[in-house]
């Protein structure tokens, strides 16, 4: 009962959250354009293969099928979410840090680790045991490399810019300091 219970959480998390690309707000544009701003270059076939990938990988994960590529579908974008937006932001998430994308990906690790449990389609199939542990693990990790490729392929952020100058301008220097007139 739960692994069934972490599958449902993670899974159905990532189901919601792509749906949230999908359908929600802004829909695709508005995912795509997030993305550009943020640095992803090909937003919009980015924005797809994001969304798709979360309520695919979810969907799986909830009905505990190939559990770990599924686990490794959920790793790989919270991974790209982490390198490109929340790692810059510290731990904390009330600051757009990575603590529940870090979370989220532990949890579907542990998961494809421990295998899907009795009520899941792995089960039914009988390769739940051939599925986990170890294997299991180095399966969902390679959404880390997946991640890895996708950064580098496509995220190209914008170069911080250049610190604000808090000294006045030339202009204001040469000014007499005090009321006018005085």
């Amino acid at each position: 009962m739960a692994r069934l219970a972490l599958r449902v959480a993670v899974g159905g998390t990532m189901v919601a959250h792509g749906w949230n690309h999908l359908y929600g707000g802004g829909r695709i544009d508005g995912t795509a354009r997030w993305f550009a701003g943020i640095g992803m270059r090909q937003p919009r076939a980015q924005a797809w293969l994001a969304s798709i990938t979360e309520v695919a990988a979810g969907s799986a994960l909830v009905a505990g099928a190939a559990t770990p590529l599924a686990a490794a579908g959920v790793v790989g974008p919270l991974a790209v979410a982490i390198a490109s937006v929340h790692r810059k932001n510290g731990f904390f998430v009330f600051r757009e840090g990575w603590e529940y994308t870090g979370n989220l990906i532990v949890a579907a690790m542990v998961v494809a680790a421990l295998g899907p449990g009795r009520w899941s389609v792995d089960r039914a199939l009988g390769v739940d045991g051939r599925l986990s542990g170890r294997r299991g693990a180095a399966i969902a990790a390679l959404g880390l490399a997946g991640a890895a490729a996708q950064l580098a392929a496509f995220y190209r952020p914008e170069p911080p810019a250049p610190p604000v100058s808090w000294a006045p301008p030339e202009a204001e220097l040469d000014q007499p300091i005090g009321p006018p007139g005085a």
